[in-house]
């Protein structure tokens, strides 16, 4: 039986449509993956993400021993930052990817995605170097609160001053009278943040978002528009577009290895040689010229053979062009590189472009 977040009933009076999403019984969408999508583009939208894992480092070490298992740097973070960070296995390839919360040199967190909580927490256990973690994910649900209008809505749930909280910065504080870890992070390009906070706590914070946010033209928002918006983003999806089997230089996310940190990183030695050496191949974004919608699986084709595979794609309801990621080889990773898609046995000529799809100012 699937497990339920602590919203289960409160998806289901809003009519979300459930499903089982890597074991959880989750809303795909409650109206339409497009009205949420742009809700949250133009307005402000609301999801559930309380199946994702929290698991924590506290106690004198805490900072060392996490940031040893980690690719970012914890120690040039300031006490009340985030970083988004891998874990990766000895191949240099994803056991997952995370966001690390400093909370102070002696207590870290660490979010996981849902899919890999138990994984991942077996694999901090076997290879924590002093400190030993604590899976935390019962103490925790979240509410990420994202688009135009979201620090607006927030702000007026609460005493904190959100405006001083930056980027990949957090705080803690009462968001409608609900002690919360406010995080100005997110996953679908727009402004906004992760509320964390107790499970008995999360109906009534869901309630109050959604009362006070009517003015704004919140909506509740399921999987699929969470999807098409980070899609549109080129922000990774672990199973589809980073695994264990692909290396985060050729995931171009090389920029959250500090291959040079103090205690290195499992896997860093494997980095630092590939990129010494150049990768083969690269995760890149393209649009489809010809019709159809690239989908997870997809042959991509270079004069008929082929060359690589599409790991996600979608009909950006923002850009409005049917849009995908995929690894190609290195020589075919250059804006305006064409290929063909393989849709239903029919090639489909696409072109490599910049990314994100959706440019944001």
């Amino acid at each position: 039986m699937a497990r339920r977040t602590p919203l289960n009933e409160a998806h289901r009076r809003l009519g979300g449509k459930m499903v089982d999403f890597v074991g959880w019984d989750m809303p795909v969408q409650y109206t339409s993956v497009i009205a949420e999508h742009e809700a949250v583009r133009n307005a402000v939208g609301l999801f559930d993400v309380s199946h994702m894992g929290e698991i924590e480092f506290s106690g004198p070490g805490a900072l060392e021993t996490a940031n040893k298992l980690i690719t970012n740097d914890l120690s040039k973070c300031a006490d009340g930052q985030a970083v988004y960070a891998g874990l990766l296995n000895e191949q240099g390839g994803f056991v997952d990817d995370v966001v690390a919360y400093r909370f102070s040199p002696e207590r870290i967190l660490i979010v996981v995605n849902a899919s890999n909580k138990d994984k991942d927490f077996a694999w901090m256990q076997a290879r924590a170097e002093g400190v030993k973690p604590v899976d935390r994910s019962d103490d925790y649900a979240q509410i990420a609160v994202q688009g135009p209008k979201a620090v607006g809505l927030v702000q007026r749930l609460t005493s904190v001053d959100v405006s001083k909280v930056g980027t990949y910065r957090f705080t803690e504080g009462q968001v409608a009278g609900v002690q919360c870890l406010i995080s100005r992070t997110g996953y679908t390009g727009e402004d906004g943040f992760e509320l964390y906070c107790a499970p008995g706590d999360a109906e009534k914070l869901w309630e109050a978002l959604l009362k006070e946010g009517q003015q704004d033209g919140v909506k509740a928002c399921g999987l699929g528009a969470r999807d098409s918006l980070r899609t549109e983003m080129k922000f990774a999806l672990y199973g589809n577009d980073i695994d264990d089997h692909h290396t985060a230089l050729e995931a171009g996310l090389g920029w959250i290895c500090k291959l040079d940190k103090a205690g290195g990183f499992i896997g860093r030695d494997v980095l630092a040689k590939q990129k010494a050496e150049g990768v083969k191949r690269k995760l890149v974004g393209f649009e489809l010229t010809g019709s159809g919608i690239p989908r997870h699986g997809y042959p991509i084709l270079k004069d008929g053979q082929r060359v690589g595979e599409v790991t996600s794609g979608t009909m950006g309801p923002s850009v409005k062009k049917p849009i995908g990621i995929g690894y190609v080889p290195t020589e075919l990773a250059a804006e305006g590189s064409t290929f063909d898609v393989e849709i239903r046995g029919r090639p489909v000529s696409a072109v490599v472009v910049k990314t994100p799809f959706l440019k944001k100012s």
